[in-house]
C-alpha cells in the first residue's frame, strides 16, 4: 500500500508534521493556550480530556478546529482531581477520582468499566459538537498493556478514527505487536511520535525538527497561558507549559524551523479522511 506519506499523496521521503497539543479541558489556562496555538500558531491538532473540569468550557469555545479525544483514565496531580463520567467504581482511587498512577489503574480497573467509560468520553465529545478527528491515550494508559489496548483499538475501529501510538518503544519492549494490530484493522497512525516527557519543549523540538525523519511525525507540546491557576496546579511544570505556548505561537520559533526544513503541516483529519477513502 506504500508508506503513510505516499497514501496521503506525498512522496515517500517527504517530511510531514502533526503539531499536537494535549490536555484541552484540563484547566482554563490550558484551554486558552491550546486554542491560541491552534488559531494563532502552528499547532494543527489537539486532544480533549472529556472528564476534566474545564472540558465544557473547551467545548463552548470550539470553532471547528482539528480536535480528538484524549481518552483519560488518570488524574495525576496532587491537589487537582477529576474522575469518570460513568458509574465506574474500579476507576476510582481512595479520594474519589481517577488514580494518579498508570500502574494503579492497571492493577484495579475492570475492563468492562474501562470500555464503557472510554466510549462515553467519545460520545460526549460528539454530543458537545466536536468533529472528533482521532483518539489518543492520556499517559499512554491504553497503549502499553494488551488488554487495555484492545479497548483503544476497538474504539478506533468502531468510530473509524486514527490513533496515536508509541514509536520510541518497540513491540518487543511493550510485549505485543500493537502497531501491526492497528494496521491490520485499517487504523492509521503517525510513523513517529515525539512526546513532551517533561515541561518545556523548546530544546527537544529544535533538535528533532533539524533532524526530522521522512514520513509523518507527531510533535507533542503542552501550551498554556501564564496565570496563577496554572502555576498553582503544577508548580514544577507551569513555566514549561508557558514556554511551549511561545514555541508554538512565535513565528520565529517552531514555525520558522518547520519552514527551514521544508516540513508539511497536517492534522489528524488528513489521516481520518485517508481511512474513509481506503474503506
Amino acid at each position: 500500500m506504500g508508506t503513510l506519506a505516499e497514501r496521503l499523496g506525498y512522496a515517500a521521503d517527504d517530511r510531514l508534521v502533526i503539531v499536537s497539543c494535549d490536555d484541552l479541558g484540563s484547566c482554563h489556562a490550558v484551554n486558552e493556550g491550546v486554542y491560541r496555538a491552534l488559531r494563532d500558531g502552528c499547532a494543527t491538532t489537539a486532544g480533549l480530556m472529556v472528564p476534566a473540569p474545564w472540558a465544557r468550557h473547551a467545548a463552548a469555545a470550539y470553532a471547528g478546529e482539528d480536535v480528538g479525544v484524549h481518552l483519560t483514565l488518570n488524574a495525576e496531580y496532587d491537589v487537582y482531581r477529576w474522575g469518570p463520567i460513568t458509574q465506574s467504581p474500579s476507576l476510582l482511587d481512595g479520594e474519589g477520582g481517577f488514580p494518579r498512577r498508570v500502574d494503579d489503574l492497571w492493577d484495579h480497573a475492570d475492563l468492562d468499566e474501562v470500555r464503557r467509560e472510554c466510549r462515553a468520553q467519545v460520545e460526549r465529545a460528539i454530543v458537545w459538537g466536536f468533529d472528533v478527528s482521532h483518539l489518543t491515550s492520556h499517559l499512554s494508559a491504553l497503549t502499553l498493556r494488551p488488554e487495555f489496548f484492545d479497548v483503544y483499538l476497538d474504539l478506533a475501529v468502531e468510530f473509524r478514527l486514527p490513533v496515536r501510538l508509541p514509536s520510541m518503544l518497540t513491540e518487543r519492549e511493550v510485549g505485543f505487536p500493537f502497531r501491526q494490530l492497528a494496521a491490520d484493522e485499517g487504523i492509521a497512525f503517525p510513523d513517529h511520535f515525539q512526546p513532551a516527557r517533561q515541561p518545556g519543549s523548546r530544546g527537544r523540538v529544535e533538535r528533532l525538527v533539524l533532524d526530522l525523519p521522512a514520513g509523518v511525525t507527531e510533535l507533542h507540546l503542552l501550551p498554556a497561558v501564564d496565570t496563577p491557576e496554572v502555576r498553582a496546579l503544577a508548580p514544577d511544570q507551569g513555566e514549561g507549559w508557558c514556554d511551549d505556548l511561545d514555541v508554538v505561537t512565535n513565528p520565529e520559533a517552531l514555525d520558522a524551523l518547520l519552514d527551514r526544513v521544508g516540513a508539511v503541516r497536517i492534522g489528524f483529519r488528513e489521516l481520518r479522511d485517508l481511512m474513509a477513502a481506503e474503506g
